[in-house]
């Protein structure tokens, strides 16, 4: 196994946070995550664009290049792929892997599932050594049917780890857990929904936090512009220092892993 598939097999559940340009994902390295994951939100919203649209391509692939030498393992959430066809997929994951990713994340956006898992395969053979997290929609945007015959397909197409953001309910979740057979479970953490160790303890094996931290720092970004516009007291919260992020940004040349060719 690679070294990022280890983390979903290690004693506690990967905590993927997702970054969204190189100062993000360095400080969250730097503050001891090994792993670190893109979010398409991010990528979408701070080019005007739409997400889950397949409009962000370029912008994905920019992003991977910034990051895919960090010092850290980088999974991309690529939505579907960027387009229908498993053959133009599993080039972008190509591209993708010769950039440094160490993981890609696609979605079915409740499309048809054998399509979907013509894209895992193509991925698969384009990229033997990039680790393919399978995420279905069927909790996203529906109310969870057929999550169990979606995820069996990606399986079997060669995904690596299944996704299933919206589940939070913890008896569906060791259910599902159960029927996975040792396959890597990846949930979506909501505030309102079972810790970390909780979902340790039901079986969970990766727990991203999708667009959480990059909506955080926008409402944090309001929040402190419009305290002091009314003459109020900045809102706590950490604020690094200007030193530390200009160490960040003199790092995006040392120290890194080289790019594949």
């Amino acid at each position: 196994m690679s070294a990022f598939a280890d983390l979903h097999h290690a004693d506690e559940p990967l905590l993927l946070p997702n970054a969204w340009d190189h100062a993000s994902a360095h400080l969250l390295a730097a503050h001891g995550f090994r792993a670190v994951g893109t979010t398409s939100l991010a990528a979408a919203a701070s080019a005007g664009l739409p997400d889950g649209a397949a409009a962000t391509r370029e912008e994905t692939l920019r992003l991977a290049l910034t990051l895919g030498p960090g010092p850290f393992l980088l999974s991309v959430d690529a939505e579907g792929g960027f387009g229908d066809d498993p053959d133009e997929v599993a080039e972008f994951a190509r591209e993708l892997y010769a950039l440094g990713a160490a993981g890609i994340n696609l979605e079915d956006g409740l499309g048809p599932a054998d399509r979907h898992a013509a894209k895992i395969a193509a991925v698969r053979a384009a990229a033997p050594g990039l680790f393919v997290n399978a995420r279905t929609d069927t909790y996203w945007l529906g109310d969870g049917e057929d999550t169990t015959r979606r995820l069996g397909a990606y399986v079997r197409a060669g995904a690596h780890g299944v996704f299933v953001p919206g589940l939070t309910a913890p008896r569906e979740i060791a259910a599902l857990v159960r029927g996975l057979a040792g396959v890597p479970l990846n949930v979506l953490y909501s505030p309102t929904g079972p810790s970390v160790p909780h979902l340790a303890d039901l079986g969970v094996r990766r727990v991203s936090l999708g667009s959480l931290l990059y909506r955080r720092a926008l409402g944090a970004a309001v929040d402190t512009a419009a305290a002091i516009r009314s003459g109020h007291r900045i809102p706590e919260g950490t604020t690094p220092a200007y030193e530390e992020i200009g160490a960040l940004a003199g790092s995006a040349g040392a120290g890194t892993r080289p790019r594949r060719p």
